[in-house]
Order: C-alpha cells, then sequence, then structure tokens
C-alpha cells in the first residue's frame, strides 16, 4: 500500500478527514487531518468510513480499486499539485478520472466522488508520508499478526468465560 490509510476515517456531517486514536465506549477519539489538528469525540451514531475499506468501482463488476492504489496513481501522474479540485467542472474531473484509471465505471462513479477523492488526495498527501509499495508488505504482516493474535486471544477469553459460566449454572440447577 503506498500510503497507508488504515486510521483515516472520513464521518458523515463531518467536514474534512479525521485520524482515529483510540476507542472509547460510546465511539472513538478522533483528529483532524489538518494544520493544526484537534482531537475530539465521534459519536457511534456517526457514520464512520474508513478510507483504507473504500473502492472505486470499475467496468468489470467483480473487480474495484482500493483507494490506496488510486491515491498511488494519482502521485505518479501529477505529484502534488493535481488540476482539479471540488469546484473544477464535470469535464475536467471527468478527464483527471480517466487519466488515473481509464476503467472506472461513469455510472456508479459519481461527480460528487471525483470531487471528494481529489480533495481527500489533497488533505492525504499533505499529512500522511507516501512510501515505495516493495517497502510496505514488510510492514503490514506485524500489525495483521498481532491483529490475530488478540483476536485469538479475546476468542479464547470468550470460550473460557462461557465455560466458566456453564458449569456454574449447571451445578445450581442440579442443587
Amino acid at each position: 500500500m503506498p500510503v497507508d490509510l488504515r486510521e483515516i476515517a472520513s464521518i458523515s456531517g463531518m467536514p474534512g478527514l479525521y485520524r482515529i486514536l483510540s476507542p472509547t465506549r460510546s465511539g472513538v477519539i478522533i483528529e483532524t487531518l489538518a494544520d493544526n489538528p484537534v482531537r475530539s469525540a465521534a459519536q457511534a451514531k456517526h457514520r464512520i468510513s474508513l478510507l483504507h475499506e473504500i473502492s472505486i468501482y470499475t467496468n468489470n463488476p467483480d473487480v474495484t480499486i482500493p483507494l490506496s492504489d488510486i491515491f498511488d496513481s494519482i502521485n505518479t501522474h501529477y505529484g502534488e499539485n493535481i488540476p482539479v479540485n471540488a469546484k473544477s467542472s464535470n469535464q475536467e474531473l471527468s478527464a483527471f478520472m480517466e487519466k488515473i484509471l481509464p476503467d472506472y465505471d461513469r455510472e456508479r462513479v459519481y461527480m460528487s466522488d471525483i470531487k471528494k477523492l481529489a480533495s481527500w488526495y489533497t488533505l492525504v498527501k499533505k499529512h500522511l508520508p507516501f512510501t515505495e509499495a516493495t517497502a510496505q508488505p514488510e510492514a503490514e504482516e506485524k500489525p495483521a499478526k498481532k491483529t490475530k493474535a488478540k483476536a485469538e486471544k479475546v476468542e479464547a477469553g470468550e470460550d473460557e468465560a462461557k465455560a466458566e459460566a456453564k458449569p456454574k449454572k449447571t451445578k445450581k440447577s442440579a442443587e
């Protein structure tokens, strides 16, 4: 992945992008992706979309392209100065999208999506480092192993808790 989007999110009803810092009982602690970051809490009622889970539709219904790959394509073609923004014309936005992903689905990818893509890329490029595609897989494996280990511990802990709970109920019902 050329840029790590796992902790970056878009929150419905809130402008801009946010870095997810930690979970709370009723949501998550977030920090704006800006020059002067501000921390706040996003409640569970907000719809939070992690950027690493977002993909762009292609003409092949079985294939979508992850946002990180799209950002890499934009970075390859334009670097830091992209020719479009949220106020660009539809023709400019279409030409921009065709250059970075010629096979995108023109019926399911709306102009509003391309505008978001351009503004998100600008924010991400300004605040997150882009890495080489060959260097990232090693770093990607370590969190995956930790996550898997944590998941196994949680599952084991839940299974033990269930196992402990059952004998107590059985003993009480036997008496």
